[in-house]
Parts: structure tokens; sequence; C-alpha cells
């Protein structure tokens, strides 16, 4: 995390920060996302108690100077309120406003239950706002083989690898960047990745998998800054490890080139899509695809196992009353 975030913490928030990377052993990008919800948190406090004049900005109130006493003085009904502010006034969707209270509880746990600093947790049953359940965007089979067949670029076996991995594997935008050559093994048909919380998990390939490596690591260019780097930018001649950011461009660009980049998909949709043709053509038990995308809950992994529209179809015609049919009833003599 940059310097500059931690100089605008109180001390009991560069010490949770501290907290989340060294024993939660969470990404710097999962630190900065923690850090962001609270800081609208603290100055929500300040901005309440009246220490700062009222035609301030909200997005230049200082959060250094927020009291612990403010924080222990919360209750459930002012989280309540709160949340309504961030709906209200800030704006925030369902979605937001549930990630920002899962923020708000895990520091307040920290504050009470690790660290020792307040003496109650007034938020312990602040619930998540409820959030419509969205099917997750993803290509059916015959785009996503529309999408293989037409990669082409400057670094084709690069992109077509990358975008093999996404299809066939369902990483995460993260795990693929993370990945280093000695994490593959071709005796094995392994990769290992390191996902959420730097957690290791080891992803089994197929042959199309092995093939576009293998490919592409005959091309790849040796980078004496990125050694170990399996997915290499040449960048304006910077042979460097591929960044996020890169990946994603990367994806946009051939999804357009294959005629998909009107669905408004992304990198993580690619996610959606190995899952649930896993699903629906492997046949892959939902505990089963739970270990094969890194997920914590089978409940996450149910986002994923949507039935499709022929799934509903086959279900309704082969329910044990599909043919059946009523024998006309004879008019009774008059």
């Amino acid at each position: 995390m940059k310097q500059s975030y931690r100089n605008d913490c109180p001390y009991y928030l560069r010490d949770y920060l501290t907290y989340v990377r060294t024993i939660r052993n969470h990404t710097e990008r999962t630190e900065e996302g923690y850090y962001l919800d609270i800081r609208i948190f603290l100055r929500y406090l300040r901005m309440i108690n009246g220490d700062v004049p009222e035609d301030t900005p909200f997005e230049e109130i200082t959060i250094k100077e927020c009291p612990l006493e403010y924080i222990e003085n919360f209750s459930l009904t002012g989280a309540y309120q709160y949340m309504q502010f961030l709906m209200e006034d800030r704006g925030n969707s369902n979605t937001t406003r549930s990630r920002r209270t899962s923020s708000l509880r895990q520091f307040y746990e920290y504050l009470y239950s690790k660290a020792g600093l307040i003496k109650k947790n007034p938020v312990e049953q602040l619930e998540h706002p409820k959030a419509p359940q969205k099917l997750p965007k993803f290509l059916e089979l015959e785009q996503s083989q529309q999408l293989l067949n037409s990669v082409d670029s400057k670094n084709q076996k690069r992109d077509f690898c990358i975008i093999t991995l996404f299809l066939n594997c369902g990483m995460r935008l993260s795990e693929l960047v993370g990945l280093n050559i000695g994490d593959f093994s071709e005796t094995a048909r392994t990769l290992r990745v390191f996902g959420k919380g730097q957690k290791e998990r080891i992803v089994y390939l197929n042959d199309a998998c092995i093939s576009a490596i293998k490919d592409y690591l005959n091309v790849r260019p040796k980078s004496p800054v990125e050694p170990n780097a399996m997915f290499i930018s040449s960048h304006a001649n910077h042979l460097t490890r591929l960044t996020n950011r890169r990946v994603q461009r990367i994806v946009e660009d051939q999804l357009k080139r294959a005629g998909l980049g009107n669905l408004g998909l992304s990198t993580h949709k690619l996610r959606h899509t190995a899952a649930t043709l896993m699903y629906e053509y492997g046949g892959v038990d939902p505990m089963v695809l739970k270990e094969v995308l890194g997920h914590k809950s089978v409940a996450t992994t149910q986002i994923y196992t949507h039935l499709s529209d022929a799934d509903r179809q086959r279900a309704a015609e082969n329910s044990p009353l599909a043919n059946f049919k009523a024998e006309p009833k004879k008019k009774e003599d008059e």
C-alpha cells in the first residue's frame, strides 16, 4: 500500500491494516479496499460528531484525527443510519453497501476481540443489505469456440494461451497474472496457483491447456527483470510481467475481434464461462467445482451452477407426467 494511505490513518486503523496483511495474509489490493471502506466510515463519524465545518466536502474530511471514542460510542441504530447515508447520500448500490457492511464488521471484530481497544462490538448483529441475485454473464459453448478461433495479435501464442486458460480453468485474473514458469508441470499436468489470501491450490490441465502453454513457452521472450514470470509483456521493449490491466485489455481486444465485444464481458466473465461449461457439459459436481474455482464455500459456487434454458426444457420434458393425457369421459346416458 502506498505510504500516503498510512500517513492519513489513526493509529488503530494503521494497526488493523498491518493485521490484515501480516496475520490474515491478504494482498495489498485487499488491504487498500479495507482502508477505503473504513475511511468513508471514519469520515462519516467526524461529520456527524460536528468535528468539521458543515460546508466541508465529504472527500476532504481527514480521518487521522478521528478519536477511538467515536467508534466505541457507535451503536447498532447508528449503523443502520450509516447504511441509509451510504444509500441516499453516497448513492451506494446494495452490493457496495454489503461489502462495506462486511468491512465494518471485520474492523470492529478486530478492535474488540483481537486488539482489545473497545469494550463492546455494537455492529456484531448488523445484517448485510439484501441484494437481488443476478445470474452471471457468460459465453455459450459456440461463442467460446468462436473466441478461441479468432484470437490474433502480435503475441498470438501468448494471448491464445491466456484465453485458453481462462476458459478451461476458471482462474481469477490475479491468479493468471501471478503465474510463474515453475508453477507448470507437464508431467503432472498441473498448474500451481495462488488465490485469495495467497491460498495455494493445484489446477489440473487438459490437453488444450498443455498444448497452449507449451506453444507459448517455445516463443516466450526471456526477461532479465522477470525471469520466472509466465506471461511477459513486451510493450515498449520492456520485458516485464503482464499486469492485471494489460490482460484485461488483451481479453477486451480479442472479444471485439471475435464480434463479442458488445456483451459486457470481462476476464471474470470468462471465469463464469469456464465454471458454467464444466457444470453443463462436463457434469462436474458443485463440490468439485468449488475446489476447482478455489471457493471457501459451496454457496459461492452455486451462482455458477445456474440452469440454462436447455436444462429447464429437459427438466420439463423428463417429468414422469410429461406424456400423460386424460382419457375422455363417457357421457352418461340421458
